[in-house]
Order: C-alpha cells, then structure tokens, then sequence
C-alpha cells in the first residue's frame, strides 16, 4: 500500500510492524472537517487475505486520546515491564524513516 492510498485521504502513514501492518490515515468529511483512521491490517496465513480493524478519532479527542495512549505505554514500560528492552524490535524501515 502506497503512502497515499485512495482519493479520500489527506495524509497517510504507514508502519510495519512484523506480521501487522498499522495505517494512520488523514481523511476530510464533506465539510472540510478532518478525522484520522487507524487500521490494523493483519495477514491470515491460511488464505492469505488481510484482517482489518479500524477506529474513527475525530478532532475533539485527539488530546484525550493522545494523553490515554501515553500514560498507558509508559505504565506498561516503567511498572509492568521495567527490564524489557522496548528497543529491541526497532528496526532501519525506509517506509517509516523521518523525514
């Protein structure tokens, strides 16, 4: 899938990781409002088509959305999982290289 991936979407991220594949997509509503997708797309094996999960984040929950998800990793990382190495996994992704 290509950065931009269909018509309706503004700005498109795309992140692998391993056997999924994340996707951030920037789309307008036809009021030129914008809300962001992002879909989780994971490969079946014994078929081989694609399982998508999506969610919808509309503008006025980004902020609460954003605090959730951090607090949330960042008690993952310093209380449940203090000694694991988070970084272990990252890996040189040209897809995902800043820009």
């Amino acid at each position: 899938m290509e950065e931009n991936r269909d018509q309706n979407s503004i700005f498109s991220k795309r992140v692998k990781a391993g056997k999924r594949t994340y996707f951030f997509d920037v789309r307008a509503t036809k009021s030129n409002d914008y809300f962001l997708t992002i879909t989780e797309s994971t490969r079946k094996f014994d078929d081989g088509n694609y399982v998508k999960s999506k969610i919808f984040l509309y503008k006025e929950d980004f902020n609460k959305f954003l605090e959730a998800l951090n607090e949330t990793v960042k008690h993952v990382k310093s209380e449940l999982l203090p000694e694991y190495n988070f970084d272990e996994f990252t890996r040189k992704d040209p897809d995902n290289a800043p820009t």
